[in-house]
């Protein structure tokens, strides 16, 4: 079973917080499609979601996926199918064909072009998109993307010990350049954002428990 991540899911440690099983395939894009930061989450902010385009070049590029089928209901939950999100097949294209995929995309009830993301949830995108070495200029347009402070967070500024490279990634990295990039967006996924003790339910909590840091 194919899953094709385009939002937060492609950091491969996040998923796995949710659906053990998932193991990366590699990346690949979806023509004709689109990403917008506009689906309404339970905290009031806009998560990713993909719509079709009406621009022929359009595409949105993401992660494949495979999971053992038993853990199908377990993102499900997650991603609050029938609640938010649905479940659609999609045809991804690889850099050598198109397979067979699902993705989850937001219900129409539940979009809001009004909204922005967070910036901690657009700092866990990106951290996705430097692990997995999407297309430079598709990562320039995520970094882009307006975002805001959680107001949900304390505000607290956070210790030395958050600046440790505690996001131990693996990634197709090539140069030294990209490495430097991908671990700031892996020290700042970690952190959340733009700082503060923001929600930690959203960072895997074995990247936190490894240094004694309480998550929520």
């Amino acid at each position: 079973m194919l899953y094709f991540a385009y939002g937060s899911n492609m950091l491969t440690e996040r998923l796995r917080a949710r659906v053990p099983s998932a193991a990366p395939v590699g990346t690949a894009r979806l023509p004709g499609w689109t990403l917008r930061f506009h689906k309404r989450s339970q905290d009031g902010s806009g998560k990713c979601n993909v719509v079709e385009a009406s621009d022929a070049s359009a595409t949105v590029h993401g992660v494949l996926f495979e999971f053992a089928t038993d853990d199908l209901s377990a993102l499900d939950d997650a991603e609050h199918r029938g609640h938010g999100y649905e479940r659609r097949r999609v045809q991804p294209q690889t850099q050598d064909q198109t397979v067979e995929a699902f993705a989850y995309v937001a219900q129409p009830a539940y979009v809001d072009d009004a909204l922005r993301p967070y910036d901690w949830y657009r700092t866990i995108v990106m951290a996705g998109a430097y692990q997995h070495t999407l297309p430079s200029q598709y990562r320039n347009g995520l970094e882009a993307t307006h975002n805001y402070p959680d107001p949900g967070s304390d505000g607290a500024s956070t210790g030395p010990s958050y600046a440790r490279p505690v996001f131990c990634i693996s990634g197709p990295t090539s140069n030294s350049k990209l490495d430097a990039k991908h671990e700031r967006w892996r020290v700042k996924a970690l952190r959340g954002g733009s700082g503060a003790k923001r929600r930690r339910r959203d960072v895997p909590s074995n990247l936190i428990d490894q240094y004694g840091h309480a998550h929520a």
